[in-house]
């Protein structure tokens, strides 16, 4: 499963602990990061999706790419402060921060998910 790779490989999971970096408080959300998280086509599918759907595991989303490629945007994400992880038994679970992003950077998340939802389909 993608994130996995933070867990420990080959069944030996309980004896590596899972390193999740914190992600910023509201107020040290940085409007560059969150713009440089939101640019790529990839995290922009994840957030979709987590707009559309709410809390998912790290190996649901219908995203073609490795593993290690899908845990760098997983980071980006969560270090910018756009996605919340947790981990939940031997899943990382993750969360679109909505009204953290929508209280410092007011209609930004829902213009960027508007955008993403109309240009479906368009090349």
């Amino acid at each position: 499963m993608p994130c996995q790779e933070m867990l420990a490989q080959s069944g030996t999971e309980s004896k590596m602990p899972v390193f999740l970096p914190k992600e910023p408080e509201r107020n040290d959300l940085k409007l560059t990061a969150v713009l440089y998280a939101l640019s790529d086509e990839v995290r922009l599918g994840i957030v979709r999706q987590l707009a559309e759907r709410g809390e998912q595991a790290c190996g649901v989303f219908e995203i073609d790419r490795p593993k290690s490629s899908l845990s760098h945007h997983f980071r980006v994400l969560r270090e910018s402060g756009v996605v919340a992880t947790r981990k939940d038994g031997k899943q990382l679970m993750n969360t679109l921060r909505r009204d953290d992003l929508n209280a410092r950077f007011p209609e930004l998340l829902k213009a960027v998910l508007r955008e993403i939802s109309d240009g479906q389909g368009r090349e």
